[in-house]
């Protein structure tokens, strides 16, 4: 794909860069604030906050890779609907302490709707269906969160760039024990799965390089995920894993598992 803008995982975070012509951001996928608040609410499960560890680990991220904008692909809150009580003051305390810093652009996940309504004054939002960022005259990046179809204007992107799956695998050891790790998938993207209206919506990008598809492991430790690599998991995004026939798997440290499903 010749001038591809590079989308580059920071090594052992579950946070890339890319660089956008005159801007580089930094790309962060479900943050999940007020995940222990959901918790509490929906399952009655107490868990001390990590909510300040987070929040400085991704104002730590911002500084360290000299970043000019935080985008977050979608879920940056937990709980559906408004936010109130501790968890609007988790996520008040995390947009300050970024847009004190840099501008958020947040893609509206399945999670963020109140979210996208409550700050509108604080964050730049680009709808479900994903959009393209960087100057018109760069390669683009695609971005959508991934519980919905995505618009199809995203294969003119060179990369993009999704969220919501959670991607982690599980790993063995000699012995039979085992662990759990997130993970980045990343491989070519098949256009024709990609969009709602398959092969129809693809037109005159079939004579084209499709996009790399870059799946992005969840910056909240703790919210889970679909483990790829075990068979009988269902995805959650509606083209996964049909959009990714052949993609490689990597560890947050950089380690490449490659296949994703036979790791």
């Amino acid at each position: 794909m010749g001038d591809a803008p590079a989308v580059e995982p920071v090594v052992g975070e579950p946070a890339a860069v890319a660089d956008l012509g005159d801007e580089r951001a930094l790309l962060v996928a479900d943050v999940h604030a007020g995940i222990e608040v959901g918790l509490r609410y929906e399952r009655g499960v107490e868990l001390d906050s990590r909510a300040a560890a987070r929040r400085e680990r991704l104002v730590d991220l911002i500084a360290e890779t000299d970043a000019d904008r935080l985008v977050v692909l979608g879920d940056l809150a937990h709980r559906i609907g408004a936010p109130d009580g501790d968890e609007r003051e988790e996520l008040e305390t995390l947009i300050r302490a970024v847009t004190d810093r840099v501008p958020i652009t947040l893609v509206e996940g399945n999670h963020d709707a109140g979210v996208a309504a409550a700050f509108a004054d604080d964050l730049d939002v680009i709808g479900p269906e994903g959009g393209l960022l960087g100057d018109a005259s760069e390669p683009a990046v695609g971005v959508c969160h991934g519980h919905t179809w995505p618009d199809p204007a995203l294969l003119d992107a060179d990369v993009v760039c999704t969220g919501h799956e959670h991607p982690q695998v599980r790993l063995e050891d000699a012995v039979g024990g085992s662990r759990v790790e997130r993970a980045w998938l990343r491989g070519e993207l098949d256009p024709a799965a990609f969009t709602e209206d398959g092969a129809d919506a693809v037109g005159d990008a079939s004579d084209v390089d499709p996009p790399e598809l870059v799946v992005f492991p969840a910056f909240n430790e703790r919210s889970g995920g679909t483990w790829v690599n075990v068979e009988g998991q269902s995805f959650l995004a509606p083209y996964l894993p049909a959009a990714l026939p052949h993609a490689d798997a990597y560890l947050l440290d950089g380690t490449r598992l490659g296949d994703y499903r036979r790791v």
